[in-house]
């Protein structure tokens, strides 16, 4: 198999970490784009090489466009243009309710969750140039794209219209065998459920809603990331897949 270059956006932490790692174990060349902390990007590439992987770590803030341009020039100047982008950065819901939310709070929150989704991935379109070679994005969204919160407009807002973007995006890329789909976890231990991970009761009590009757890991939503840039999964675009041990279907429960 023919080695590829994989971009892992916000890879120094939780499930952007886990799917760098996963990629590296399958041999794969893989950048990671990290936000601020360089100490856990290296620790990341520590995981990606102890796999069999190569591993370039490079700093982007997606927000920015400038920073966007520079990380991925500086990944196409090592390997050439990008494969496979894996979009996991990303802000959690605020906690405020729409009233309440100050206009910083929410632009904050829709420049780095779905504007920082646009830039990547058109960065990492314009980099293909014409390449005919298959090619796959993946967005790491989350079931509140569609199951919202009270304290959470700005993140279901995003993650809202990232979905529209990623479907948008499967019917234009299709021509150029770029596929485009979304993963929507669950409830995840990862540094954003710090409470669920350090907190055993609080957990449990949250694992009560969830019909598999447990939190998911960051593995496992890497596991399905290299599944969709796979051959195996050659013929899924514009899909948006759940991973939640059920927790989704329970919404409209109890009313």
């Amino acid at each position: 198999m023919t080695q590829r270059t994989i971009v892992v956006t916000g890879a120094e932490s939780g499930i952007g970490a886990a799917c760098a790692a996963a990629f590296g174990r399958c041999g794969e060349r893989v950048a990671i784009l990290y936000y601020a902390d360089r100490a856990a990007a290296e620790t990341t590439a520590a995981a990606v090489s102890a796999g069999g992987g190569t591993a370039l770590t490079v700093q982007a803030h997606v927000d920015d466009e400038g920073s966007v341009e520079a990380a991925f020039a500086a990944v196409e100047a090592e390997w050439g243009p990008a494969d496979v982008l894996v979009n996991s950065a990303g802000l959690n819901m605020s906690g405020v309710t729409v009233r309440a939310m100050a206009l910083a709070q929410w632009r904050r929150l829709l420049d780095t969750d779905l504007t920082g989704a646009f830039l990547t991935s058109r960065r990492f379109l314009t980099g293909r140039g014409t390449a005919t070679g298959d090619a796959a994005i993946i967005h790491i969204s989350s079931i509140h794209a569609y199951a919202v919160r009270a304290g959470g407009a700005d993140y279901c807002a995003a993650k809202g219209g990232l979905s529209n973007l990623v479907e948008t995006l499967a019917i234009e890329e299709a021509p150029n065998r770029v596929r485009v789909n979304a993963i929507e976890p669950g409830m995840i231990l990862t540094p954003m459920n710090a409470r669920a991970q350090q907190d055993d009761t609080y957990r449990r009590t949250l694992e009560q809603n969830i019909p598999l009757g447990r939190a998911g890991s960051a593995d496992e939503v890497a596991d399905l990331a290299v599944f969709l840039a796979s051959d195996q999964a050659r013929y899924i675009t514009g899909a948006r897949i759940v991973i939640d041990g059920g927790l989704s279907l329970m919404q409209a429960l109890g009313a």
